[in-house]
């Protein structure tokens, strides 16, 4: 059977985020954020690590570049560090941070590589988290800031903007379950945390689009497929409680411009919302549901939902046993590509999005170089083809697909993992900084040179 094409303007791009590669932590007037700060704390990253140096991509972003032109992508998703261009979160722009990504952007363009920058992917400036962070209201001011701020410099050549990063895993595993920076433990925290993202990137977008005239704005979600381990009328419901709690309660407000009811009902049953939804004030939601350009969607695993790992009220990530047996990468995550093709197919009915990309998908492997020197990720290049394979049927199904971002270009710091989990298509030496593109990185130039899928994979 002949191989299968992608739609001719198909984006084809790698993800990575400012914390996990860049490094130069107090370099050029970089404040710290809670990432830095929550890394400090002993017990709470797996090896022990920190990402003060992680790729040192500040330094090394001319060779990053030209990795990703040998590779022939389209498009580069890179995350601003607030800390560096509003060091004490709000107030003084740092020029030399507003710099450096001036000089990412020019680089990327010469390399014909389109900038597709995300504004908040998870290194809050410590200044702001110690008056509240996203539990205080005034935050959603000060990342108004960095909106203007960075569009302002940079609008007049990017041409696509991405507000926030996962605001799910920022708001429950960071300030309910408390394995994220800031490392709170307060559910109700978490949802008041959850509500001024959103609110924050309903009025960003306005503001970008003053800035940078004609770009395409939009915001990444985590979202993940969920299904019941059994036919139980339990597990049914707690998967339905799970499903609005990881998906529909970021969706529900941007594209519907309101909060589900049935997921209000359920945390106010488990005492999450003592004072109600007070939170949300006139007009917040008219806001949130500002219109976008496109949706992000990021997936890595769908989540099979048994009642009893779900507790009348915890402080725990919730354990989604897996069917035996089950492939599973390093992260312990199923690799379950029909998962993709389904989670696709159902934001497209539920929300009808004018155009979607996946702006995260990949898989942690250990591969490690050889003999000869080569990384032979043979397990990642399995990964990749068959979630290619599933947006394909996604895209055959009528669904508005219009790029994919692996994640991740490099091997990094991979938050409360340390360098204990690798992503990248390319393998970092994180003591001598060397760079080997993997197996998988030649397989993912090759679908991006051909548009299509290798011949054995299509069938």
């Amino acid at each position: 059977m002949a191989a299968q094409a992608f739609p001719d303007d198909f984006v084809w791009g790698v993800a990575t985020s400012a914390f996990q590669i860049e490094g130069a932590h107090d370099v050029d007037g970089r404040g710290p954020s809670i990432w830095d700060v929550y890394a400090e704390q002993p017990g709470l990253i797996e090896d022990g690590s920190n990402a003060q140096v992680a790729c040192d991509h500040y330094h090394r972003y001319p060779e990053d570049i030209a990795l990703m032109a040998s590779l022939g992508l389209d498009a580069y998703r890179f995350s601003i560090a607030w800390p560096r261009i509003l060091p004490a979160g709000r107030g003084a722009v740092n020029v030399a941070g507003l710099d450096f990504y001036d000089r990412l952007v020019d680089g990327l363009l010469a390399a014909g590589i389109a900038p597709w920058p995300t504004l908040y992917h998870w290194d809050l400036p410590q200044a702001l988290e110690d008056e509240g962070g996203w539990t205080n209201r005034a935050t959603v001011d000060a990342f108004i800031e960095l909106a203007d701020a960075v569009s302002a410099r940079l609008g007049d050549r990017v041409e696509h903007w991405i507000t926030h990063n996962e605001p799910w895993c920022v708001s429950v595993l960071g300030h309910a379950y408390g394995v994220h920076a800031p490392g709170r433990r307060d559910w109700g925290e978490a949802l008041v945390a959850s509500h001024h993202l959103l609110l924050s990137h309903g009025r960003a977008v306005p503001v970008i689009r003053r800035n940078s005239p004609g770009a395409k704005v939009g915001i990444t979600t985590l979202v993940s497929e969920c299904v019941p381990a059994s036919p139980s009328e339990a597990d049914r419901i707690s998967t339905t409680q799970y499903d609005g709690e990881l998906n529909r309660w970021f969706l529900d407000p941007i594209y519907l411009g309101l909060y589900p009811k049935d997921v209000i009902e359920y945390h106010q049953r488990e005492g999450r919302l003592p004072d109600g939804m007070n939170f949300v004030r006139p007009g917040d939601l008219e806001e949130i549901k500002t219109p976008i350009d496109f949706l992000g969607v990021n997936y890595y695993s769908r989540a099979v939902v048994r009642s009893a790992t779900i507790p009348e009220a915890d402080n725990e990530p919730r354990t989604i046993p897996l069917p035996d047996p089950a492939e599973l990468t390093d992260m312990g995550w199923e690799v379950y590509p029909d998962g993709l093709t389904r989670t696709l197919t159902r934001l497209s009915a539920d929300y009808e999005p004018g155009s979607m990309v996946v702006t995260e998908n990949g898989a942690a492997y250990a591969t490690a170089p050889g003999p000869d020197g080569s990384v032979q990720d043979t397990r990642r290049c399995d990964y990749l083809k068959s979630h290619l394979q599933a947006c394909l049927a996604a895209i055959d199904a009528g669904v508005p697909l219009h790029g994919y971002f692996l994640w991740s270009l490099l091997d990094n710091f991979e938050w409360a993992f340390g360098f204990a989990k690798r992503f990248g298509i390319v393998w970092v030496d994180f003591e001598t900084q060397e760079r080997i593109i993997k197996a998988s990185g030649h397989l993912y130039s090759r679908i991006v040179r051909d548009n299509k899928l290798p011949k054995e994979q299509a069938a």
